[in-house]
């Protein structure tokens, strides 16, 4: 056995561990210069699998003497970065710090380690610059920042491990093409370097794991470790009629969770997004406010200061309750967590078994997760998760191809630090696996792009970034150039933001600039777990000041509600066939099963294997409902689709209205529209599919938004400028205005193509899309007409209102009112269908 693997076993006899196969077997194959994925369940010991290989071969190479030397201090030609780990979230950047640092202190080894992200500090920066640690924790955007450096390459020299945490979030996302791009000019500056990618909940490993090591190896994928098992537990509403019909911030079952809760029990509370999170911490506060200095947020606009708190306050037991959304569920062992709570559907079988992975974090304990729904058919949602559970169902995450702006953004990286050859560049680029049928056409279109502006803005000096040398190495000169480069490096897509500041002039951390603008002096809104006061904007810094009344108004982030997954969708339509055959069901069906037997008399329940079709005439017009079940992106781009189609044949105006079971058309057409989906089977081909979306929709604001986040990842606007930060409205301005001379002077432009790809892919989710479409056509669809809507309806008619509560609204009176009949079976009274009219998104079709 070698000193480095001796030296790792007497650790792991110290602390009572046995390594697990699949660690002993990823170690060796790190050894051997493999290259691959970890593919093990939460708290298995993924981590220990990837660092502990790589750290044996550091130790190997102190010599035998060396290695039993604990005072020996490394020379300076064997220092710089030779193990590198890639974390998607800087919050968790030092808990992986800390991880890393505890085997070398333990058998007290000549090894630094550090971390380099957004959150490290000025001092530490500035040592780094002097040198880099051994092992360095990093981020997708500091990696690209460290290879804009000039002697990038020379940083590099030593490195013989990169280690890729939470592979499965980065790689769908163009993070993780921007991580591919720097892995692939890894290796070609260290031919032998191993990659090793961790994951938890990836639905297909070979397919991730090739993503991550590129073109050129065979990636091994290595699995094992302990089972863990999961259980999914409800909290489950009083009554039916008490739970609202939509909405997501379901703030009706905090106080019977607060039931539930106990600070002397480590509880972390997920939310699907910040604004809920806020919100869910302020109520719980207020009914208990006895749990004051025992109860945190976390989330990743909350200052940093403030979440290192929460995470010291959650490892040393002084705080028992946390409020967080996903800037905790991911790469953070907090081994004290008994229990996991979370607050509404979670819309992935995934995103469930990675939060439920967080309790118990411990080789084999069981994982235990509390689901709180928000509204009513969320109960149905979480008991199809549970079941696709244990059937070992996950939903594959497709990973981008050919993102020519990210292409564009490294270019002027590798430009920046050191310069390129092309034909060099060309084949390193494609030797990543989402630019692998890059043409060559496409690639010098890009350089162009950075040396001249490319066609349509050649013109124009500030777009001639790179300069291209008489010996053919293209770099940037243009040291204003570098700099703005290096504070625009990264690809997650962000409205500016604006810092928020107490007056004494504590940090409270960032909200978006747009909802700042919208205050005015006086205005009370919730952040950071407390009531504030706005006072004024000093200095792009929003001053407030407590408020002791309290407040509702919360700060709205980029970003949409998670849509339901595919193996979500596919496991709740399964269930909706067993409750139509009245198959008992789990409690969640059971305690829904008022409304589903309503539904049931009323209409019918969805099934697999027909498409139903409901229609209805109300004082509002002609309303056709219709139910694939297939999540809130993909109804969105089929009741466009339908809408469109529909009014080809019959001149209508049609207002839209979708969740995640169905979606909702409404009409004053006096045509039998509900008949003609029935019949007419081209209104559900897939045959012009792309040509028809974009007819509707992309001439729009949607693909002039994704072209926003285009052009400022290729770098032709900037978010940050060594002035100071772009404001929203400069910035949208500056992009809006090169979207328009793209359309006018070059509409074959590869970027307009992207945004147009990206739109089809991201909003619509185009792919599902078409295979959704094969589906329903080949169905029967069943038409179901009735006087009323139906419960299924409901929801569709409350979003489209405008009401999120049944309690305090007159349409959630009628809604009431509608279920006590459909309830008490037919011929009891009951009020019309009919609601106000209020905010609406309307379609009108071209005939």
């Amino acid at each position: 056995m070698s000193p480095g693997l001796a030296c790792i076993d007497r650790w792991f006899d110290a602390l009572g561990w046995t390594p697990w196969e699949f660690q002993r077997q990823a170690w060796r194959a790190s050894r051997d210069g493999r290259s691959g994925l970890v593919h093990v369940p939460t708290g298995a010991g993924k981590t220990h699998a990837a660092y502990l290989g790589p750290l044996s071969r550091l130790i190997d190479s102190l010599g035998p003497e060396g290695a039993s030397d604990r005072r020996r201090t490394l020379p300076k030609s064997e220092r710089g970065v030779r193990i590198l780990f890639v974390t998607p979230l800087r919050a968790v950047a030092r808990d992986t710090e800390l991880a890393l640092r505890a085997p070398i202190e333990a058998m007290d080894l000549p090894f630094t380690v550090g971390s380099r992200t957004g959150d490290t500090s000025a001092r530490e920066r500035a040592a780094q610059r002097e040198r880099l640690p051994e092992v360095l924790i990093t981020t997708p955007e500091s990696l690209s920042l460290l290879l804009c450096r000039e002697g990038a390459a020379e940083l590099f020299a030593r490195l013989e491990a990169v280690i890729v945490d939470e592979w499965h979030e980065l790689m769908p996302t163009k993070r993780g093409v921007q991580t591919e791009l720097a892995l692939a000019r890894l290796s070609r500056w260290r031919p032998e370097l191993v990659i090793l990618g961790l994951s938890a909940t990836v639905a297909r490993p070979k397919d991730a794991a090739q993503h991550l090591v590129g073109t050129e190896r065979e990636p091994l994928i290595i699995e094992g470790g302990p089972t863990r098992e999961v259980v999914v537990e409800s909290l489950l509403p009083e009554s039916i009629e008490a739970m609202p019909w939509t909405g997501h911030m379901g703030l009706a079952m905090v106080e019977p969770l607060c039931r539930q809760l106990d600070p002397d029990q480590s509880t972390l509370i997920f939310t699907n997004t910040r604004s809920q999170a806020e919100r869910w911490f302020m109520e719980i506060m207020r009914i208990r406010p006895q749990w004051h200095g025992r109860m945190g947020l976390h989330h990743g606009s909350i200052a940093l200061d403030v979440r290192r708190r929460v995470e010291a306050g959650i490892k040393d037991g002084s705080l028992g309750i946390v409020v967080a959304t996903s800037s905790l569920d991911l790469g953070v062992d907090f081994a004290p967590v008994e229990r996991v709570v979370q607050i509404g559907s979670p819309k992935g079988v995934a995103r469930l078994l990675q939060r439920a992975g967080r309790s118990s974090h411990r080789p084999g304990a069981a994982c235990r997760v509390l689901c709180v729904p928000t509204h009513a058919l969320e109960l149905l949602e979480i008991a199809a998760a549970r079941e696709a559970i244990a059937r070992g169902e996950v939903e594959a995450r497709p990973a981008s191809s050919l993102p020519l702006d990210c292409l564009i953004q490294h270019l002027v990286t590798v430009a920046t630090g050191g310069g390129f050859m092309p034909d060099a560049l060309f084949e390193e680029v494609r030797r990543a696996w989402s630019f692998r049928t890059l043409s060559r056409e496409e690639f010098d279109w890009a350089v162009g792009v950075v040396t001249d502006g490319g066609r349509t803005l050649r013109a124009y000096e500030r777009y001639r970034r790179v300069r291209r040398e008489p010996d053919g190495v293209h770099l940037v000169r243009d040291a204003r150039t570098a700099r703005t480069h290096r504070l625009n490096v990264g690809t997650i897509s962000s409205e500016p933001v604006m810092t928020v500041a107490l007056r004494g002039g504590r940090k409270l951390g960032t909200i978006e600039e747009d909802f700042v603008a919208r205050l005015r002096p006086g205005d009370g809104f919730i952040f950071a777990g407390r009531a504030l006061e706005f006072i004024r904007v000093h200095e792009m810094t929003a001053q407030v000041r407590p408020q002791r009344k309290s407040a509702t108004l919360t700060p709205r982030w980029a970003g949409s509600r998670f849509p339901l997954s595919s193996a979500l969708s596919a496991s709740l339509r399964r269930m909706l066939d067993r409750i139509a055959t009245g198959e008992p069901g789990p409690p969640e069906v059971e305690a829904a099963r008022p409304v589903l037997e309503a539904q049931a008399r009323r209409s019918r329940l969805p099934r697999p294997g027909e498409t139903l079709i409901e229609a209805c005439v109300t004082d509002e017009g002609s309303h056709l409902f219709v139910y694939p079940i297939e999540g809130r992106l993909v109804h969105e781009g089929l009741a466009a689709l339908l809408a469109l189609r529909l009014g080809r044949r019959v001149p209508a105006t049609f207002t839209i209205m979708i969740n995640d079971f169905g979606f909702e058309l409404l009409t004053r057409s006096t045509d039998d529209l509900a008949q003609r989906l029935v019949d007419d089977a081209s209104l559900w081909s897939t045959d012009g599919l792309v040509d028809d979306l974009r007819e509707a929709v992309l001439a729009g604001d949607l693909s002039l938004r994704q072209f926003r986040e285009i052009a400022r990842v290729a770098g032709l606007v900037q978010e940050r400028d060594i002035a100071g930060d772009r404001g929203a409205r400069q910035l949208h301005a500056g992009a809006s205005l090169l979207y328009q001379v793209f359309r006018e002077f070059e509409p074959t432009s590869p970027l307009l193509k992207q945004a147009e790809r990206e739109v089809l892919e991201r909003q619509f989710e185009e792919d599902r899309l078409v295979r959704t479409l094969e589906r329903l056509r080949r169905e029967p669809r069943i038409l179901v007409r009735m006087i009323q809507p139906g419960p299924l309806a409901w929801p569709l008619i409350a979003e489209r209102t405008g009401v999120t509560s049944l309690s305090t609204e007159s349409l959630g009176d009628r809604l009431a009112a509608l279920l006590s009949e459909a309830v008490a079976g037919p011929g009891a009274g009951a009020p019309t269908a009919r609601a106000p009219r209020r905010r609406s998104t309307a379609l009108r079709s071209r005939s």
